[in-house]
């Protein structure tokens, strides 16, 4: 076979034509089948010309790990020459590569190589040279360090720094260090203008990503390093990893730049816009709020979805919107002016808003200005016009319910037209039991939350609400203080109580989160998990592993009424609806214990 070309090996060879997984076997001269494919093969791969390896042949006589093109080829990284990276890497370790995130190019003062350079002017390798030779409580020399020669490295290994033990000159005084950028204190001439004039947009463009990042990289104001300390501050009082506190730096690193007026306080808009740039929203957002910078002009969900069904759509009365918008205030942050109210829950006036979207809607267009206008004869017009039993006439009655009262309370309106009309009730479905097999699979998942969260339905009847509001301090001795009752917990919950504690205290150990389940997004705040943690991960849904347990009950005491209404804090009505089951001979006859021990 001829010898190849001189640049044979420079190439990526292509892919064999037959089978589309291996290599060609040669490049120069060309050859378009791998040696497996070869016509009248297969043929065994000759060994690797500068190895002499006969495993892994790759391409042009050379296998994967000598030849330069190979993913698997290794060699030296770009930045701090380390040994051992990949070309699917960019030839880049992964401390480098975080380094060219956080710092921008240019020549190193003591090695003269172009590479990303810190604030002192030095490339990482000759830094990393000096924190060899670092003493305790003083900051590194490059300059000597790297005066004769450097110590080369192996790539993405962890190295352990020699520990001394401080000097006597070393105390601590309150103040953050001064030799990381990141943690320099507000200096005196640093202030947030709350009458700072905002320059308004004309044309909504997106910056050039490039232009943006390099000065990214070189942003340095007085604000961004008195961010960054309160950042470091709320990082070690929360428990936040290296990681999370780095990107939120970066958030508002890049924030500072893309503001147009910098000395303004923090808009929690354009803290969201950040989304397109791959911003950290939530963390910045809990950062700022606490240290007192944050503006909030982003609406909740309640009000977007306010807004979508009485204001975006047009055409509603000026008096109506206000006496709507007053409503919505008083129902989410409730009231200490006589009547007073307590804030309803946002899923509650959600509903609200659904029921009464269309009457309000029939009203408009009835030529109705003002609520005053309303009587009683229109409610039961608008009323009659949906279907009776129903869930929209059941949201509508509600809704117009908590509307005229507050309005009536205000005296916003003359009368309540509401007085003297009888809610329709909902039709209900009959509670029906799970499968104890299910029940038991759930109860031994291997996600320690899961087997919690449902051993304390399964045994003890909490909502998942009260599952997802539980606190480390109300559990003490083997035994749960749940709105003023005492709940002796089950051998089984305490079992999966204690695993559970164990890998909270693995994962998260320096968490101040006071909730009994945490998850990754909640752990370094104070905030308890979401609707769907942990029951995403189950094949059961609380409401009905509490309707399976409260069955199981009734069913043992005889349909004594006044035990469920006492161990789960049911209504009379809601204990009249279990109660109706125990009436079915196939249910009663059927139903088994399906609690485990």
């Amino acid at each position: 076979m001829p010898a190849p070309g001189p640049n044979a090996a420079l190439r990526l060879p292509p892919k064999c034509n037959r089978c589309q997984s291996n290599r060609v076997a040669w490049t120069s001269p060309r050859v378009d089948f791998c040696y497996q494919c070869l016509p009248g093969g297969p043929f065994a791969a000759p060994p690797c010309k500068r190895c002499g390896s006969r495993t892994d042949y790759f391409s042009q006589g050379l296998c994967s790990r000598c030849h330069p093109r190979s993913p698997e080829h290794i060699g030296s990284c770009k930045g701090c020459l380390a040994w051992g990276v990949y070309p699917r890497h960019n030839w880049t370790c992964w401390s480098c590569r975080w380094w060219q995130t956080h710092y921008p190019k240019g020549t190193c003062t003591y090695c003269g190589r172009a590479s990303h350079v810190s604030d002192r002017q030095a490339c990482r390798l000759c830094l990393e040279n000096a924190r060899l030779e670092q003493e305790s409580g003083r900051a590194p020399d490059v300059a000597v360090a790297n005066k004769h020669s450097q110590q080369l490295f192996f790539a993405n290994m962890v190295f352990k720094r020699r520990v001394t033990p401080l000097p006597d000159y070393v105390r601590w005084d309150g103040c953050w260090s001064k030799k990381n950028k990141n943690q320099l204190p507000h200096q005196s001439g640093t202030r947030f203008d709350d009458h700072a004039l905002e320059q308004l947009t004309l044309f909504d463009m997106d910056p050039d990503p490039e232009v943006l990042r390099q000065r990214l990289l070189v942003e340095d104001s007085e604000l961004t390093r008195y961010y960054a300390a309160i950042v470091a501050d709320h990082a070690r009082r929360y428990g936040w990893s290296v990681r999370q506190r780095n990107a939120v730096i970066q958030s508002l690193r890049l924030l500072q730049i893309l503001r147009p007026t910098p000395t303004a306080r923090v808009r929690a808009s354009d803290v969201v816009a950040l989304r397109r740039y791959d911003g950290t929203i939530t963390s910045t957002l809990d950062v700022l709020s606490e240290a007192g910078l944050l503006i909030e002009d982003v609406p909740t969900r309640v009000e977007r979805y306010f807004n979508a069904k009485f204001i975006a759509s047009g055409g509603l009365p000026d008096t109506m919107r206000e006496h709507l918008q007053l409503w919505l205030q008083i129902m989410l942050g409730g009231s200490r002016q006589a009547p007073r109210q307590l804030p309803r829950e946002p899923e509650t006036v959600e509903i609200h808003i659904q029921g009464l979207a269309p009457v309000v809607q029939t009203w408009v267009e009835a030529g109705r200005q003002s609520f005053a206008e309303i009587s009683k004869e229109d409610v039961l017009a608008a009323l009659a016009a949906l279907p009776t039993g129903s869930s929209h006439r059941h949201f509508a009655e509600n809704g117009l319910t908590s509307l005229f009262k507050i309005l009536k309370g205000r005296r916003l309106v003359f009368t309540n037209p509401m007085r003297g009309i009888d809610l329709t009730s909902v039709a209900t479905n009959i509670p029906l039991p799970l499968d104890p097999a299910l029940i038991r699979a759930e109860l031994d998942s291997p996600n320690p939350a899961v087997a919690l969260a449902v051993a304390l339905v399964a045994f003890h009847g909490l909502t998942g609400k009260q599952v997802r509001e539980l606190q480390l301090t109300d559990i003490v001795d083997g035994r749960l203080d749940l709105d003023g009752r005492d709940i002796p917990l089950s051998a089984p919950v305490r079992s999966r109580l204690s695993a559970w504690l164990d890998y909270r205290s693995r994962t998260w150990p320096a968490t101040a989160n006071p909730h009994l389940l945490i998850n990754r997004r909640t752990a370094p705040r104070l905030v308890p998990g979401g609707h769907s943690f942990p029951w995403k991960d189950s094949r059961v849904r609380p409401r009905a592993l509490r309707e399976d347990r409260i069955l199981q009950e009734i069913h043992a005491t005889g349909g004594d009424v006044r035990r469920i209404y006492d161990l789960f804090g049911l209504s009379v009505d809601g204990a009249t609806r279990y109660l109706a089951t125990f009436e079915h001979v196939d249910l009663r006859d059927d139903y088994g214990p399906v609690r485990p021990s």
